[in-house]
């Protein structure tokens, strides 16, 4: 009788010790599974991202995608500054006539800039982008479209006599996006062009060069208003206004050239810049000017 209770009690014990070694196999065993699993799941995931970034331009940024309307960012929180690359533009025109600038107007605030186009004339992409909105505006923009870019910004093209991509369209910096018109509120064939950070008008001329055809600097920082700008202590605060300029040396450029096209003194361009009249000027360099 003890004899057989001793060997039940062994073949308990063995087969406690059988499922726990078993258990630690399958256990050690799954490791590697659920390691691979994790990369799968990981790449996976840098997929999904990167979809949606390829979706929604500047998802990081923009908390919707609405497709009926310009101005849909009134709640959004705006970061201190954010740096916008500004390679790869393209002209949205070869037109480089400014008809009207950036800034307040009589009863308005002119939020874009105003470019001679004749009507039929190809208007591009600025940036590799997709297009949000498509849409026509009888008091305001005329026939309109809205593109969305991976580096931050939105561009408007207003006044258009005819839009050539489709809402959600991707389109690549220089394809074509409409032709020139003038639909809406406008008194000539022009192209009315913004540049927008999350709703927030920018003066296009703090970026791009339409008389010359060219970006005037390869990055551009927003800051918010009020926010403080520490690289340029002269400058109590960024509110967009165009009072900071710059321009881009180009073959040729001289410092009393240049002073003499931007209206200021060759001391004011030497001081802005930290620089004195005998630097020698690199094409392609930027300079500030105001």
């Amino acid at each position: 009788m003890i004899l057989k209770s001793i060997r039940t009690i062994a073949v308990v014990v063995l087969a406690m010790v059988g499922v726990n070694a078993y258990s630690q196999d399958l256990l050690a065993s799954q490791a590697p599974v659920d390691k691979k699993m994790k990369a799968i799941d990981s790449v996976a995931l840098q997929r999904q991202i990167q979809k949606e970034k390829m979706e929604y331009p500047g998802f990081a940024l923009y908390p919707s995608w609405i497709t009926d309307h310009v101005h849909v960012y009134n709640d959004v929180t705006l970061p201190d500054s954010f740096t916008i690359d500004l390679k790869g533009f393209c002209m949205p025109t070869t037109n480089n006539k400014v008809t009207s600038k950036y800034g307040p107007r009589r009863r308005r605030m002119h939020k874009g800039i105003d470019i001679k186009v004749y009507i039929g004339d190809t208007i591009r992409s600025a940036f590799d982008g997709k297009v949000r909105v498509v849409d026509y505006e009888r008091r305001g923009y005329g026939k309109y479209v809205v593109i969305r870019h991976d580096n931050g910004l939105e561009t408007v093209y207003g006044h258009l006599s005819k839009q050539l991509v489709a809402i959600n369209q991707y389109v690549k910096a220089g394809e074509p996006i409409g032709l020139g018109g003038n639909t809406g509120r406008s008194t000539g064939s022009h192209l009315h062009f913004e540049t927008r950070f999350l709703g927030k008008d920018i003066n296009p001329a703090l970026m791009f060069d339409f008389p010359n055809q060219d970006i005037v600097t390869e990055t551009y920082t927003y800051y918010k208003p009020g926010v403080k700008n520490k690289s340029q202590k002269s400058v109590a605060s960024n509110d967009n206004s165009g009072s900071v300029r710059y321009y881009r040396v180009k073959k040729g450029d001289t410092l009393s050239k240049i002073a003499s096209r931007q209206g200021v003194s060759v001391d004011r361009l030497c001081k802005l810049n930290g620089i004195t009249k005998r630097t020698v000027l690199r094409i392609g360099q930027v300079l500030r000017f105001s």
